[in-house]
């Protein structure tokens, strides 16, 4: 295991994301201000990636949810980002049908099927200005992970009862691969996981996927009107597509390295961010507790993620020294520095170094709770016994005794969970190929497990474990996916348990050297030169040029990309491989997948294979989102304006003139009601308005707690003044936006 830190060669798929969306918004609003329409589903695809501070930034005067209830705005264009739907389109005609918008830029995260054209169809073709599709349809979540946010793809591939919803969710996830692809300007050779002898239904997931991956690729090259992918010193990239069978062992052993311990032993949070609760200040008067994010902006934790936790909490320590030695102003020259507990007493008394000291506080509350875990529930112990159940192998890298005996005394054991006793019995059954049921049902009742949980370790043959066998007869275990390590373990404790591999190790380290079995992994378009693989191995080689050579010349990235997608989830013991071997293997690895699995997510799902699946709660089997009731409402003609006895007149045009545009041209952003008073987007138009005393009071109110604004510079008449002020400085006009809810 390398315990440097792992920085990938190779762009990050986050930023790339990311240029893609502000790219697109600048293309479109070219220095004119429009409005944004996002729904719920294109919302956390934008900002997963893109702050809503750079989105404004590109002459968006407003960000809204279609679902939500809008004041039209007649005289604005609006930038539609959505999601191709029905109950989205149905929404969007409603937009045109009560003109909510001058024009709309349509952008599509995904491909609108025929009905729903013919539905988008029938907007007047005067009022769409541009129709495109924007292939973003993924979440980056690290530089070089990508998942899709959908823990029901696991059911829907190996559930039974799923079967006939399988080829849609096939094709689904065959547009988000095809997308992340085309972010990363590749159009790769596609190959994928075909098991030897299976005994499952499901073995033939990979290969009808490969083929939808394929088709689709094939339909982007021939539909692109300019070259595509653009040309490049990099050797064709691979795609090589797996499923969660090809290793079943990874969801359920120990993983002892920060990120995995993380995930696996503390109660993270993970939704559209990844975050742990926690006291900090603590022991002061300024002690809060807080959702502390943890991510890719976060230096303490990429510099650590991947290194076993014991080489973690050493590199906290050591990094804090430092730290100590470079302010020696600030710190106790007798303070103790050598625990854990002791940094973080010292932490709660540096208020000057308020971000370094919470994101040394979360990492060493994170580190010190894990290790905390770890002890209390002899993961030690359970680790040892689960390497040699993985590697089939010893420490001494012989074949092991007496095991069944060692899994036993750990059952018995009450400082061991309930869940960790489950795992160990599923790694007993995988490691021994099946076992009579009876020897089953004993190590559960010996464990005090409920019966119920038979299933969980009965069901792992729906991914292609053998799990029982008959009291009489004999036949040969088949052989690993992958050799497995025989490697000796070092004399120190932490190689000793991490002496597994992943199988996506093997694999990727025979897909770089050209050794890849064709027939367990074969393209879906064979290569013309069966030699194929070992030729690429030597350009690559031949291209990896001394460094020496090029120390004063820009480097040319010429790394071959290869991205590894795993359905069903992958674990972050596979994501940690991927970046390791990026680095050994020279190579831009990135790895995709529809979930990251947790261990106590896996054994549910698992679990839930022979559940009714009515139980199970699907997306799909749920009603389906309806469009929200207020889009058929039709607004109400406005109210005639009296004049008050003795007052002035009402204003012509329903209300004060327009203010001054707003910087960079175009027209001018909308403005948003203000407690009970609501502008006019223009200063045309018939109707009634509120009288002149009544705007000029509700004006003066609103510059009193505003300072000056759109609006004040319209009821002031758009002077000259307020315009040239508006224009020098557009930080000010940023926080004006805002002030009237332009920014939500």
């Amino acid at each position: 295991m390398n315990n440097s830190n792992m920085a990938p060669q190779g762009p990050s798929i986050i930023e790339e994301h990311q240029k893609l969306i502000i790219g697109t918004l600048k293309r479109l609003t070219k220095g004119d201000w429009k409005v944004l329409i996002l729904d719920a589903t294109t919302k956390d695809l934008v900002y997963n990636t893109v702050k809503e501070d750079d989105i404004l930034n590109q002459n968006i005067a407003n960000i809204e949810l279609i679902e939500d209830k809008r004041e039209p705005n007649p005289t604005m264009d609006a930038i539609y980002f959505l999601a191709p739907k029905p109950h989205i389109v149905e929404c969007l005609v409603a937009d045109f049908q009560r003109d909510c918008y001058k024009r709309g830029y349509l952008v599509w995260v995904g491909v609108l099927g025929r009905e729903l054209q013919a539905k988008v169809g029938t907007i007047s073709r005067h009022k769409i200005a541009v129709w495109e599709t924007l292939l973003i349809d993924y979440f980056p979540r690290e530089s070089h992970v990508v998942t899709f946010r959908d823990p029901w793809s696991f059911p829907i591939l190996f559930h039974p009862a799923c079967n006939e919803m399988v080829k849609k969710h096939l094709e689904e996830l065959a547009h988000k691969i095809v997308s992340a692809c085309i972010t990363l300007n590749e159009y790769p050779k596609v190959r994928y996981y075909k098991p030897k002898d299976p005994i499952h239904e499901a073995s033939v997931l990979c290969g009808f996927l490969a083929r939808f991956v394929q088709k689709r690729l094939d339909e982007h090259k021939g539909n692109m009107r300019d070259e595509w992918p653009l040309p490049s010193p990099r050797p064709q990239g691979i795609l090589l597509i797996t499923d969660r069978s090809v290793d079943l062992v990874a969801p359920l052993i120990h993983e002892f390295t920060y990120q995995a311990m993380a995930h696996d032993l503390l109660p993270l949070k993970d939704a559209d961010k990844v975050t742990f609760h926690m006291k900090i200040n603590e022991g002061t008067a300024a002690e809060e507790e807080k959702d502390m994010e943890i991510g890719e902006g976060d230096r303490v934790w990429l510099e650590n993620r991947h290194r076993h936790m014991k080489d973690t909490i050493d590199k906290l320590m050591s990094d804090f020294n430092k730290f100590i030695a470079q302010n020696p102003n600030f710190t106790d020259k007798e303070s103790d520095t050598t625990s854990l507990n002791a940094i973080k007493d010292m932490l709660a008394g540096l208020p000057q170094f308020q971000q370094m000291k919470e994101a040394y506080s979360l990492h060493i509350t994170m580190a010190q709770d894990a290790m905390g875990v770890f002890q209390s529930h002899k993961l030690a112990d359970i680790g040892s016994i689960e390497q040699t159940m993985a590697t089939g192998l010893d420490e001494d890298s012989k074949k092991p005794k007496n095991v069944l005996e060692q899994v036993v005394r750990l059952l018995d054991d009450e400082a061991v969970t309930l869940e960790e006793r489950l795992r160990l019995i599923c790694q007993w059954v995988l490691f021994r190929d099946g076992v009579i049921e009876d020897d089953i049902k004993r190590l559960l009742a010996h464990a005090s497990l409920p019966p119920s949980d038979f299933e969980t370790v009965q069901n792992l043959h729906f991914l292609g474990a053998q799990t029982t066998r008959p009291l009489k007869g004999s036949r040969q275990p088949p052989p690993p996916v992958f050799p497995r390590n025989t490697k000796t373990a070092a004399e120190n404790d932490e190689l000793a348990l991490s002496r597994y591999e992943p199988a996506i190790k093997h694999m990727l380290q025979d897909a770089c050297n050209g050794a890849l079995d064709q027939t367990l992994f074969p393209y879906v378009v064979p290569p013309m030169d069966a030699n194929e693989d070992a030729v690429g191995v030597q350009s690559s080689l031949r291209s990896a040029a001394p460094r020496w050579a090029s120390a004063n010349r820009r480097q040319v990235e010429n790394h071959q990309r290869i991205l590894v997608f795993m359905a069903g989830g992958a674990t972050y013991s596979e994501s940690r491989t991927c970046y390791e071997a990026s680095k050994e293997l020279n190579r831009d690895i990135y790895l995709l997948t529809s979930y990251m699995l947790k261990p106590a997510l896996f054994l549910k799902q698992v679990k839930d294979l022979t559940a009714d699946r009515r139980n199970l709660n699907l997306p799909c089997d749920r009603p389906p989102p309806r469009p929200p009731k207020h889009i058929y409402e039709r607004a109400a003609p406005p109210p005639q304006m009296q004049r008050p006895a003795g007052g002035p007149p009402p204003m012509s045009g329903g209300g004060p003139r327009p203010g001054p545009a707003p910087p960079g041209g175009g027209m001018r952003p909308p403005t948003k009601a203000l407690g009970a008073m609501t502008l006019s987007s223009g200063g045309g138009g018939g109707g009634g308005g509120p009288s002149l005393s009544t705007v000029s009071s509700q004006v003066s109110q609103m510059s009193s707690v505003g300072g000056d604004s759109y609006a004040s510079s319209s009821a002031a008449g758009g002077s000259e003044g307020g315009r040239h002020k508006l224009t020098k400085d557009k930080e000010k006009e940023k926080k004006k936006r805002n002030i009237f809810g332009l920014k939500k």
